[in-house]
């Protein structure tokens, strides 16, 4: 598992930088203003979705004005020299985060240490002129992000959730052949989990910021239930780490599992395997009724547990057999969920779709007419 989520050399939000970039040197240029504090400002300004662009120019254009002051006042003092780039590094971040401006942080700094070498006289002209380009720059990005290329994450993050589904279960089948085979959870196998751990998290952001997107930008009923449904399988999908992960940091030992039941067990892995592998996440006979079999043989090893009566060979309450047992059927529990889910998404499109059939049909009849 390589490359789990598919990857972009060029997203909307490089095209869109360049664009409020031009637009913002093109607006200075038309004023005659200064456009180098503009464009620092339109760089850092463009955010993952709108939402997050107007939330933080609310913080940035104050923050600007807090390091366009000191920039002003501490070249009043000090001039161009070491001290004044200093005493203006320290003042803007303090008073930031004083104020609790920390996403205006970067910008306010960024323009009060570039002005302090433009400001030689009409200190409040400066100062003026500065916080206008500045402004410019937050004006601008944060239209160009609302209105070109809006922010729509759904296809990514269907696309990685399918990708992340396949990881998940290439890592549990070969951590059950080690476990099986009693060897030591390998170091490849750790770090693939590592990473669909940490893409999970980042495909988990691009829900966020996809929910956040509903409040600025229209989307059609079936693409919001879609992503309902998507969500759901992120958030299972999440679960199903959980138990994974409690097979790879399984303590390592040999088991007292006989060679044919071993075989058995890496069996029913493959099977969950090829479960998570479906679009569908379909669930075969054959694989309920070796999940039968797992239930019959996790109620008798349960007996065999310190509970029974009998002396447990290590200090733990549960053995390790009874452990991999229990994860391997909440494991498949999660994959019948999934299915349940894919069942209901299929249903609920077809029922989106039944009235525009309907509606076309009329047309067409309308027409004959």
């Amino acid at each position: 598992m390589k490359q789990t989520i598919p990857y972009k050399f060029i997203g909307g939000r490089i095209a869109k930088t360049g664009l409020a970039v031009f637009i913002t040197a093109f607006i200075c240029h038309m004023l005659n203003w200064p456009a180098m504090f503009a464009v620092i400002t339109a760089i850092v300004t463009i955010e993952p979705t709108v939402a997050d662009s107007i939330r933080k120019a609310y913080v940035r254009f104050p923050a600007a004005a807090i390091g366009a002051g000191f920039a002003v006042l501490f070249t009043f003092i000090f001039g161009d020299s070491p001290y004044s780039y200093a005493s203006v590094s320290l003042a803007t971040i303090i008073v930031c985060h004083k104020l609790k401006l920390h996403d205006g942080m970067l910008v306010a700094t960024l323009t009060g240490v570039a002005m302090i070498s433009t400001v030689h006289d009409h200190y409040l002209s400066s100062f003026f002129i500065r916080l206008g380009t500045t402004t410019t720059g937050i004006v601008v990005s944060t239209a160009v992000n609302f209105f070109v290329m809006p922010p729509n994450y759904s296809k990514s993050i269907i696309k990685n959730i399918h990708a992340l589904y396949r990881g998940s279960g290439d890592i549990l089948l070969k951590r059950g052949i080690e476990i099986f085979n009693s060897q030591e959870s390998d170091r490849n196998v750790r770090s693939d989990f590592q990473r669909l751990i940490k893409d999970i998290d980042k495909t988990e952001t691009l829900c966020h910021y996809q929910k956040a997107e509903y409040r600025y930008h229209r989307f059609s009923r079936e693409d919001m239930r879609d992503f309902h449904y998507e969500y759901k399988k992120l958030t299972i999908l999440r679960q199903i780490t959980y138990h994974t992960g409690n097979l790879i940091f399984l303590a390592p030992g040999r088991l007292d599992i006989e060679k044919s039941r071993k075989k058995f067990a890496l069996s029913v892995l493959e099977d969950l395997k090829d479960s998570l592998y479906d679009p569908g996440f379909l669930i075969s006979e054959t694989q309920r009724e070796k999940i039968s079999l797992v239930t019959q043989w996790f109620i008798e090893q349960k007996q065999l547990d310190p509970a029974g009566g009998l002396k447990p060979r290590t200090h733990h309450h549960v053995q390790p057999e009874t452990a991999i047992l229990y994860e391997i059927l909440s494991i498949h529990d999660l994959i019948e969920e999934l299915n349940q889910i894919q069942i209901m998404e299929v249903k609920h499109r077809k029922l989106l779709k039944a009235p525009l059939k309907q509606v076309a049909k009329r047309r067409e009849t309308g027409m004959n007419e």
